[in-house]
């Protein structure tokens, strides 16, 4: 009796449980990914003031990757500074709307202007499309 008396206690402990076994959208996003996109800011957003330029002077010219090339690339290395360390501070916290995403605006869409997730890479090949560009000699 006791036995069946535990088997049907189990049965409707089992019925009244419910469970998501989706995987929720914020999941991508969290303190671990926040803590180290912080430290890639922090530690490489120094990267921004080789970077700007050269992008600047592949879509721009000479003249402008000269001019404001750099003044450009200064900027977003102290944005990418203050984000780095922001998100280290608060990275047990979802402080951007509940959720753990970058509080930056990514892909401005109307200037080649928008910041990544992360900072950009030097040197090395990479699957993100931010890395390096190839013009076709052909």
């Amino acid at each position: 009796m006791k036995t069946l008396l535990s088997l049907v206690f189990v049965s409707l402990l089992a019925a009244t449980a419910m469970a998501d076994i989706q995987d929720p959208p914020g999941n991508d996003f969290g303190p671990s990914r926040k803590l180290g996109r912080g430290l890639a800011n922090l530690a490489f957003g120094v990267v921004e003031i080789v970077y700007q330029p050269s992008v600047t002077n592949f879509y721009e010219g000479n003249s402008a990757a000269f001019s404001y090339g750099g003044v450009k690339g200064f900027g977003r290395y102290i944005l990418r500074t203050g984000a780095g360390i922001w998100e280290i501070a608060t990275f047990p916290f979802a402080t951007n709307r509940g959720t753990y995403k970058p509080p930056y605006r990514s892909d401005v869409p109307w200037i080649h202007g928008g910041l990544e997730e992360f900072p950009p890479e030097l040197g090395f090949e990479s699957h993100y499309r931010y890395s390096r560009e190839y013009e076709s000699s052909w």
